[in-house]
Formats: structure tokens, sequence, C-alpha cells
């Protein structure tokens, strides 16, 4: 970890992520103006080129993830971040990236929807927005932090994935956690270790110097990484093809790259895995919880502990790939789990139908206000 000037510091999630950003060696970002995400902007934009990168103010946000990922193609670690009217014009973009295999990362700060909604209110609407915007249905991975120490050490974790799996990834906050402040100890953050991609040993395929520029031998390797504008050509195109890059429309080779595409984060779904788990023994009822609600969720623990109830709490930090293994460890005796959200009808509550077993499930949903530790505890039975 870098040194600092004193260990305690007043830091918002925006500011964090932009930290974990900048520590793991992000140097490029493009960014427009967006509520509630325009902390992440200035800091990149104050630090960033102080620290050997380019920072872009853009013109849109089409232009800000075109940017990062032209970036991107030419070996550089970028980063953008938007909210929820920013991320629908990127999403042709975000295909583009995951066809493509370019990596780079996005943190999306959560408001109220749909369309430009309310801008300075909290919400937890776009979840499904942001995992399930593929053609195709494609998984990107997605974190989610509740502090401001989780949004710098999920940001850092965000690029190391986004490197080994040469793919998008998305860090997903709400408004409350990106805007609210508080007192950061420094000491307490985890030196994670700054991985890179794989860079290609330039295999010649024997074509006047060409590389296949997404080959693969098993369905879940990685490419390695050829950048464009290098010595060796790099085709890249968000065309159908095949493992040179060349345009084809449904032969068995670019068939295996499109399953591929998943396959690869398959294959890494369970080191993706994380969640924070404070588990009761003789506990029936689970509260499992992310984001902004994951503080109302420890407040509700902590209340019915203290009037001598039993519960456990799981906190998700990786959205997507949903931790399967790490929610089902959890449930050991739960009869009761109680999923409380910012949104309309539960949509995080929507995806983990086929994770839980014959437990009760129970949501807890709210739009326009932040969901109370009261509106919690009365639904533990």
């Amino acid at each position: 970890m870098e040194a600092v000037q004193s260990m305690v510091r007043i830091r918002s999630g925006n500011q964090m992520v932009a930290e974990g950003a900048l520590r793991a060696g992000c140097k490029f970002f493009a960014g427009y103006p967006i509520t509630p995400a325009s902390g992440i902007y200035k800091l990149m934009i104050d630090m960033l080129p102080g620290r050997g990168g380019v920072a872009l103010s853009a013109p849109d946000e089409i232009s800000a993830l075109a940017y990062c990922v032209g970036a991107s193609l030419r070996g550089q670690k970028a980063m953008t971040a938007t909210s929820g009217p920013g991320w629908a014009l990127m999403i042709e973009t975000v295909q583009y990236a995951l066809m493509t295999e370019t990596p780079v990362v996005i943190a999306m700060v959560q408001r109220l929807g749909p369309s430009t909604g309310g801008a300075t209110q909290n919400a937890q609407g776009d979840v499904l927005l942001v995992e399930h915007c593929t053609s195709g249905g494609y998984t990107i991975p997605v974190f989610t932090p509740s502090t401001p120490i989780e949004c710098y050490e999920l940001t850092h974790i965000a690029f190391t994935w986004s490197e080994l799996l040469r793919t998008p990834v998305v860090v997903m906050l709400d408004k409350e956690v990106g805007m609210t402040s508080e007192d950061i100890d420094y000491m307490t953050i985890h030196d994670l270790t700054t991985l890179s991609r794989q860079r290609s040993i330039q295999r010649d395929n024997g074509k006047n110097g060409a590389m296949d520029t997404y080959y693969f031998e098993n369905p879940e390797d990685v490419p390695s990484f050829v950048p464009v504008g290098g010595q060796i050509k790099a085709t890249v195109t968000g065309s159908a093809h095949n493992k040179a890059g060349k345009l084809q429309k449904n032969s068995p080779e670019t068939l295996e790259v499109l399953y591929h595409l998943q396959k690869k984060i398959d294959a890494h779904a369970n080191q993706m895995e994380l969640v924070k788990r404070d588990l009761q023994d003789g506990a029936r009822t689970l509260i499992l919880s992310y984001g902004i609600t994951a503080r109302t969720a420890r407040e509700a623990v902590r209340r019915i502990r203290n009037n001598n109830g039993k519960v456990s709490w799981l906190n998700v930090l990786s959205l997507f790939p949903v931790p399967a293994n790490k929610i089902r460890a959890s449930l050991h005796n739960i009869e009761r789990i109680i999923i409380p959200e910012e949104n309309f009808g539960g949509q995080y509550r929507s995806v983990l139908c086929n994770v839980f077993d014959k437990q009760e499930i129970v949501g807890v949903n709210k739009l326009g206000a932040m969901i109370t530790p009261d509106e919690i505890i009365a639904k533990v039975v």
C-alpha cells in the first residue's frame, strides 16, 4: 500500500473507487459528469495525469466508454464511471468490449429510475439492467460494495478480473454508498496484489506475421492479449468471428469462440465469489443484503441480537457470477431468508430462485426512501 500522510481520512465511496483504480494501475479514464458518479470523475481528472496517466472529459457517455475501450486495446488499464442513464447509452460498447475480449472497468453508481429519474435519490434498480444487457445473456462480473473501504478493495479486484479474463467488469454502487463520506482508516485496507493481462508471446500463425487475435485451445482459456497498433496485426471486430478475428457467421470455430466468451467466466466463477458472513448458531432466519441495504441489515441484526433474538447475516459483494456456493454454505438450518432491496419487486431476489432449496423467501422492497432496520426486523419471525 502506498504511504499516506495520515492513517485516517474522510472519504466518500466515490473517492475510494477512484483511489482503488489508481492503486490497481489504471492509466486511462474517460467520463462524462453525471450524478451521483461525478465524484469518481472529478478525482480521476484531478489525480490521474499527475500519476502518468490520461484523464479525458468526454462529450457524452457513448464516447467515454469508446475512448476507454480504445485505450485498453492499446494495452492500458482503463475505467469510466456513470449512472443509469449513461449506462443505457454505453450498452452497445459494453457488448463490443465483451465480444472483442477487451478489459475495461465501469463504475456504475445507481440512482432512482427509470429514464433520468431522480438524480439525487438512492435506488438499487439497475441490477438486472446491468447484468442482462447483452444479447445472448453473457455473464458480466459485477461487484457491489457497501462501504468506502469495500469500494476501494472491490474496484482493485474488478481490475484484476477484467485483466485476467479480458472482459468488461462492473463496480456497481448506489447513490448513498457513493456519496456518503466517513472516516477511513487506511491501515485496515487490504494490501491487494496488482495483476495484469497476459501479453502475447507473438505466436505466428504463418500468415505473413498475422496472429490469431482470439486464439485459445480450451474454451475456458483466456487468449493472450495482442495490442492494436503493435508490430503484429491484431484484428478486432465486434462481429461474429473465428480465432483470427475473421468475420464468420456460424462456422464451428466461430461458435466455439461464442461459447468461449461464457465458458471463461464460468471456469473462474468460484474464485470470484465474495461474501461477508456473520452466522449465528441456532439461527433459523438469514438476512441477505448488498449495497447500502447491507448497512441497514447489519443494524437490524444488531438490534435483534440485543433483544436475545437469533439471526444470521450474509452480505453479497459479488452479485455476478452469483456466489451460489457461498450462499448455499450459509443456509445450514435456515428456514427463512429475508432480502431487502431498494427497488421494485426484488431484482436480485428473482435471480436467486435456483440457489435456495426449501426456505421461505421474503422480500423487503421500497422506492424513493431507504429501507429502515425496523422494516427488516418486522419480517423476522
